[in-house]
């Protein structure tokens, strides 16, 4: 089978996967009214994902300049539109001013500029992350975190979280898919402290007051394709 040609590729490094089970009310109002709601137990859940981007390009191109490593902290949803499912992401911060203004362009995708640490010693991670950009909510996130395992067998929630290929937008009143490709998760567990969390702040419980499932999936080279209109 050929494959369709991809349209950007992008390295992510040291991933982490934070999510929590969250009443499915607290959601369904800030989705486009055409994506569903994909509940697992009952329940909608919040991922917070966030990892260092390296060597995005375009295809055909060299890395872009001013983009070729920058860190990114998104907070998303599981929905499914026709039955097929996939990623809504209520918002996406990243320390590279360049990448956010490409990202945004049009309302495209909700990136949001902020500040952002990565620090890695002796096998214990630092993550800091507070968002700066004008009139947006300036959300944040501080925590550390260990690997605690190698590879793990996953369960079916873990696979459901995380095997997510394709995601949704809504720019000028238009649903948008775009589908990305990448190797299964290779997931770790972790184990850590959040000293800080107000991301997903639409939500009326914050996140910090409840321990998240926590994984680490490592590094994954990604390709994304051309968006695609949906009927």
């Amino acid at each position: 089978m050929e494959k369709k040609p991809w349209a950007m590729t992008q390295e992510w490094h040291d991933v982490v996967f934070l999510h929590w089970p969250v009443k499915e009310v607290w959601v369904r109002a800030h989705l486009p009214a055409d994506l569903k709601l994909d509940l697992y137990d009952g329940f909608a859940w919040i991922g917070v994902v966030l990892f260092e981007a390296k060597g995005t390009r375009l295809r055909f191109t060299p890395p872009i300049p001013g983009v070729q490593s920058y860190l990114e902290l998104n907070v998303r949803t599981y929905v499914n539109y026709k039955g097929r499912p996939g990623v809504y992401f209520f918002s996406l911060d990243a320390d590279s001013i360049l990448a956010v203004k490409t990202a945004n362009t049009g309302g495209f995708l909700p990136y949001r500029h902020a500040r952002m640490e990565m620090d890695k010693q002796n096998g214990k991670y630092a993550f800091t992350s507070r968002r700066t950009h004008k009139n947006s909510f300036p959300e944040s996130l501080r925590l550390t975190y260990e690997i605690t395992s190698g590879p793990i067998q996953r369960t079916y929630l873990e696979h459901w979280l995380t095997e997510r290929y394709c995601l949704w937008t809504r720019p000028a009143n238009r649903l948008i898919r775009v589908d990305i490709e990448h190797s299964p998760w290779k997931l770790q567990y972790i184990k850590g402290e959040i000293y800080k969390n107000s991301m997903a702040s639409f939500l009326p419980e914050n996140l910090h007051l409840k321990r998240p499932i926590a994984h680490y999936g490592g590094n994954q080279r990604v390709l994304f394709f051309p968006p695609v209109p949906e009927d």
